[in-house]
């Protein structure tokens, strides 16, 4: 066999053992899903525009479908739609790593495509719909058009190893690496969980920004978050925090960026409660909030 013959074979056969699995997602194929189990298919969040959307099979069919569970700021929603019996696609044991050769299975606008690329970067982060860091992607250079989102990202084996979520500049597309964590969230979210983290409803200021405010009235600079304001009746409002503190920890994490205070409150639920340590003008403070 010839390294095309090859090369042939490596998109082909995984690509046409996917194709039953993928769907196309909305009436104008704005995203791709995937059967990740039975009546359960799983795409990006983006792609709906309410709770219900229109799902395409790849033999034609054409089902409504509504959402089971969600993960709005991690930008995936499971759907609760008939899928006939059609297998789910299989998980990948181990995430895929630098250098590996993937393959994108996409039925966006209708049309399904194979395409192949390698991963060129690991852990990467992105903004979610909401505002929210999301850790844990990966960057691949498999084409994709338009209405890709929310397609398998595909191993050599053909098991999923990472679902898309957008396009980004000069041909990379990132992808919601396959890890147990995100089974886990996907099979919560088949169950009928919908994921809403908890919000201390704070506005804060750019970490330049907080430096040059505290350097303008004569305070030491200090790392941390700077509160631009605080929201009404929120669990920061209930806790007594106020416009103009610095949030310098929560719980054992030292606060630098934003990212560091999101990744505290996304292990926390409703009632639960956080240990702040704030700057307040020269004063250090304890407070505690409680969701």
């Amino acid at each position: 066999m010839s390294l095309f013959d090859e090369l042939a074979d490596l998109v082909r056969v995984p690509g046409d053992a996917a194709r039953a699995g993928v769907v196309t997602i909305g009436s104008r194929g704005r995203g791709t899903g995937v059967i990740v189990a039975p009546n359960r298919v799983l795409t990006n969040a983006h792609n709906l525009r309410d709770r219900t959307t229109q799902v395409r099979f790849a033999d034609g069919r054409t089902v409504q479908a509504s959402a089971a569970g969600e993960d709005v700021d991690g930008d995936l929603v499971v759907l609760e739609v008939d899928t006939a019996g059609i297998p789910a696609l299989p998980w990948a044991d181990e995430p895929p790593g630098l250098g590996d050769v993937v393959l994108a299975v996409t039925a966006g606008r209708h049309r399904p495509r194979v395409t192949w690329g390698q991963v060129t970067a690991t852990e990467v982060g992105f903004t979610g719909p909401r505002g929210r860091p999301v850790r844990g992607a990966i960057e691949h250079t498999a084409p994709c058009a338009p209405g890709s989102s929310g397609a398998p990202v595909l191993d050599r084996a053909g098991r999923v190893v990472a679902i898309n979520t957008h396009r980004l500049d000069y041909g990379f597309y990132l992808a919601r690496t396959v890890d147990a964590a995100l089974r886990q969230s996907v099979a919560a979210m088949a169950a009928g969980r919908t994921y809403e983290p908890v919000r201390l409803g704070v506005a804060l200021a750019p970490t330049h920004v907080a430096a040059r405010l505290r350097a303008a009235v004569g305070l030491s600079e200090q790392d941390g978050l700077l509160v631009r304001d605080v929201a009404e009746g929120s669990p920061a409002a209930r806790a007594s925090i106020r416009s103009g503190d610095l949030l310098v920890r929560a719980g054992e994490q030292q606060l630098r960026v934003p990212e560091d205070l999101y990744g505290v409150l996304a292990a926390l639920g409703e009632g639960d409660q956080l240990v702040l340590a704030v700057v307040r003008g020269a004063a250090e403070l304890t407070i505690t909030v409680t969701f």
